[in-house]
């Protein structure tokens, strides 16, 4: 047991005392730090392969010391535990052991997602407060250096430009440092010097963000180390698991839910992959022996269509196949274990906490038409009506739930925290479900104005702001359209003030101009001469997102 006391940092909204105390009377909490149960298996199995990345290949001895090295690298620099760091770096050894170096010092980590631009970035930069910024010199087309640079001249708290890559050859404003230096940095730390209290908080991590731009979701290791256990637990992971990571490994599943975490914490073995394309991605399953791998049904489509078609998968390695972050297909679901051999199992949560799994021994009907039960006995889930009273099982309600890794509030949001949690710590996830009698959730939707865009969560609301900058927009709203593939796209609809006219073009302008992730941008323009309102005067989205739902089928059937 840490018996530091937990260090304190404003905006952070803690558990009741009493609460807290009786998660770590029950063996919840264990006042331990995500590092030092990863230093369990360095010491368990120092010359096991823990990680694979291309010909990048780390036993847990030197994943260890690359870790160690980075986190010198970074109080060097002047960066002190308790800081926040926003990190945006592509799927490879180098997230793993940068993210790894900082749980162990107590620095914490803003998981910034690899599509995130200026706008984006420099939101969460000053949210948090953070000295530094790493990033990779570029991805695709955005020059990411360049990038970084706008944000630390923008948010005064940034002191440091870290990046994966080359530095740039012009002068800057702020001291860019090359990451790749900080694995030769000589470690001369003790872990007992900065092992971080179980309270203390591990990592930020974003939300779906429906009201605007992503709130920060706290994350303490005592919360995020039982997180981790209990869908391993529940996951089956052991040191035979080979995990394969595909999906951004910043977000809370591919990260915890066990994910790299989990598969660290049980002596396993992960994979790095910089994304899932198929023709790549089954093939490394085949060569890598991977057990089981994280991916949105967007992606589990695209690669049972690949199977069928090329036939890569031959081994039988590929036990498992979670599956989240949005609804998958029923129809869908049915095809995973006859196409790829694996096991599905449906995976329903969110970065703020409570996580649902089917078990890997349920019936087919489970796996199939559900979304799990949730991993913790320690869940409290209640589903209710639009006046908050509990609907009987088999009946739509709002999904509220609380828990011992259910975060209490965002980080210095306490305006919205009055919104998403109730007084007596019941968070509202904004998901419409049904439970079962036999308490597996099946996911109706959402009760919030948001886009989920093959997993990316887009808010309308912030949409709708950059359409306003248009010259001529008089009304804006953002809606999902169906698309077979990623499940939801983007679409605009606008009202525009006389004699002006606007194209698809203007608003991507806007848009691109304030750097704003790509997947956040409309696919689909529609100006009407009037909005659809329900009866109170409101906008009646439900009647739009009918609208160009019979909009598509017109085109479809018209090709």
């Amino acid at each position: 047991m840490n018996a530091r006391p937990a260090r304190h940092i404003d905006g952070v909204v803690p558990w009741p005392e009493d609460l807290a105390a009786s998660y770590r009377k029950a063996g919840y909490w264990q006042d331990t730090s995500i590092g030092s149960h990863i230093a369990e298996q360095v010491a368990r199995r120092p010359n096991d392969e823990a990680l694979v990345d291309g010909p990048v290949r780390l036993t847990y001895r030197q994943l260890w010391q690359h870790s160690g090295a980075l986190a010198q690298y970074l109080l060097d620099l002047g960066i002190t535990p308790g800081d926040r760091i926003v990190l945006q770096l592509p799927n490879s050894w180098m997230f793993v052991a940068l993210t790894l170096g900082c749980f162990r010092v107590g620095i914490i980590p803003v998981m910034a997602l690899p599509a995130h631009r200026r706008h984006e970035l420099t939101h969460l930069a000053a949210l948090a407060d953070a000295t530094a910024i790493i990033v990779a010199d570029t991805d695709k087309d955005a020059d990411l250096r360049l990038i970084a640079q706008q944000v630390a001249a923008e948010v005064p708290s940034v002191r440091t430009v870290l990046v994966h890559g080359e530095l740039s050859d012009c002068s800057v404003e702020t001291p860019e440092h090359l990451l790749m230096a900080g694995t030769e940095t000589p470690v001369r730390f003790a872990d007992s010097d900065y092992d971080p209290a179980g309270a203390d908080v591990a990592c930020l991590l974003l939300s779906g963000g429906t009201t605007g731009l992503p709130k920060l979701i706290v994350r303490t290791h005592d919360d995020y180390v039982y997180n981790v256990l209990k869908c391993n637990e529940v996951s089956e992971f052991d040191d035979k698991t080979v995990y394969l990571v595909s999906l951004p490994a910043s977000h809370n599943f591919p990260l915890a839910c066990p994910g790299i975490l989990g598969a660290l914490f049980a002596g396993g073995r992960i994979v790095m992959l910089p994304s899932p394309a198929p023709e790549r991605a089954l093939r490394v399953i085949d060569t890598e022996g991977v057990t089981v791998s994280a991916v949105v049904p967007a992606v589990a489509q695209t690669w049972i269509e690949y199977q069928r078609e090329h036939r890569t998968l031959r081994g039988k390695s590929l036990r498992v196949l979670q599956i989240g972050g949005s609804r998958m297909p029923d129809e869908l679901a049915a095809r995973v274990e006859p196409v790829l051999g694996a096991r599905l199992q449906q995976v329903f949560g969110m970065a703020e906490g409570l996580i649902n799994m089917t078990r890997l021994d349920d019936e087919p009907e489970i796996i199939h038409n559900t979304q799990g039960r949730p991993v913790s006995e320690a869940d409290e889930i209640r589903i209710v009506d639009a006046l908050g009273e509990p609907v009987p099982d088999g009946t739509a309600g709002a999904l509220l739930t609380r828990g011992p890794y259910t975060p209490r509030g965002y980080f210095r949001a306490p305006e919205h925290n009055l919104r998403a949690f109730t007084s007596d710590g019941w968070y509202a996830s904004g998901d419409i479900v049904v439970r079962r009698p036999d308490g597996n959730l099946v996911v109706a939707g959402r009760d919030k104005d948001m886009i989920n865009r093959g997993g990316e969560k887009i808010s309308a609301e912030e949409v709708e702001n950059f359409a306003y900058q248009v010259d001529g927009v008089e009304m804006a709203a953002a809606v999902a359209m169906p698309d077979p593939t990623l499940g939801e796209r983007l679409c605009l609809y606008v009202t525009l003030t006389p004699g002006h006219r606007i194209a698809l073009e203007d608003i991507v302008d806007v848009m691109n101009r304030a750097g704003v992730a790509r997947y956040k941008i409309p696919e689909k323009l529609v100006v009407v001469d009037v909005m659809p309102t329900t009866k109170v005067g409101k906008i009646d989205k439900k009647a739009m997102r009918e609208d160009i739902r019979e909009r598509l089928a017109r085109e479809h059937s018209s090709v």
